[in-house]
C-alpha cells in the first residue's frame, strides 16, 4: 500500500486481511474495489472501537488525508480506521460504540480548532448531515464480523471515511448513479436483496446509515455535537 502517514503503521496483516475482504469476488462495493487497485486505499491502525486514544489516533490520521487528496477527483479514494478485533459484537453494540467513536473524534478536532464544514450540517436529524473533520465532510461506513448484511461483515471492526466533497463530484458527472446502481444489483445477487437502510446520496440523513443497522423509522441518532459549532 501506499506509503503515506496515514497508511504506514497500519500492521500488514490487518491491513491485508481487510483488503482480501474487498479484493473478494463477491464483494459489492464496485467504489472500494476500483480505490484498492488504483492504489487509493489509506490505513490507520485505531486499536479499541469507542476509545479517546483511537479518537485523536485517527483525527491527526485523517487530516493528513485531507491534505493528500485536497482534490480527490472522481476516482474513488477512501481512509480505512481498522480497530482491534473483538469478542462479542452485534450490531446495536457496534452502533453504540461507532457514535461514541465519532462524537469523541468530533471533540477532539474541536479542541484543535476544527470548525464543522460550511457545506454540510451538523445535525444527524437533518438530510443535509455530514461527518466533519478538519472542516472537511465525510460519509462513514461501518463494517463488522457481527453485522445482519454481508457486504458489512469484515473480518475486524473498522470505519471507511470517504470525502463528501467526491460523492457530489462523482453525483454531478453522472458517475455516481451508474456506481449505486451496479453495487445495488452486487449487493442483491451476494444476499437476495439491497440493504433497506440504504437510500441514494443526499434523499435522506446519511448518519441512518454509517452502522450498517436497519434502524427503526424513529430512530434518534447518538451523536454529540459542539454546540457552539452549530449550523
Amino acid at each position: 500500500m501506499h506509503p503515506s502517514t496515514a497508511s504506514s503503521s497500519a500492521p500488514v496483516p490487518a491491513r491485508q486481511s481487510f483488503s482480501d475482504f474487498v479484493a473478494g469476488a463477491s464483494f459489492p462495493c464496485v467504489g472500494a474495489k476500483s480505490a484498492l487497485h488504483k492504489d487509493r486505499l489509506r490505513f490507520a491502525p485505531a486499536g479499541v472501537l469507542g476509545s479517546e486514544a483511537a479518537s485523536r489516533r485517527l483525527v491527526h490520521a485523517l487530516h493528513a488525508f485531507s491534505r493528500e487528496f485536497e482534490e480527490p477527483g472522481t476516482t474513488p479514494v477512501s481512509f480505512v480506521a481498522l480497530f482491534d478485533p473483538m469478542a462479542v459484537l452485534d450490531e446495536v453494540d457496534f452502533e453504540r460504540l461507532l457514535w461514541r467513536q465519532l462524537s469523541d473524534m468530533h471533540a477532539h478536532d474541536a479542541s484543535l480548532g476544527s470548525t464543522w464544514d460550511a457545506t454540510v450540517s451538523n445535525d444527524p436529524a437533518r438530510d443535509e448531515f455530514s461527518f466533519s473533520i478538519g472542516g472537511r465532510a465525510f460519509f462513514v461506513v461501518g463494517l463488522h464480523p457481527g453485522a445482519s448484511r454481508l457486504a458489512r461483515r469484515s473480518p475486524a471492526p473498522c470505519l471507511v471515511f470517504n470525502f463528501h466533497d467526491q460523492f457530489e463530484a462523482l453525483k454531478a458527472s453522472g458517475k455516481y448513479q451508474t456506481m449505486q446502481e451496479a453495487i445495488r444489483k452486487r449487493d442483491v445477487a451476494l444476499q437476495g436483496s439491497v440493504n433497506p437502510v440504504l437510500s441514494r446520496f443526499g434523499d435522506a440523513s446519511e448518519a441512518r446509515q454509517y452502522s450498517g443497522r436497519a434502524v427503526e423509522s424513529d430512530w434518534a441518532c447518538p451523536f454529540h455535537r459542539r454546540e457552539s459549532q452549530d449550523v
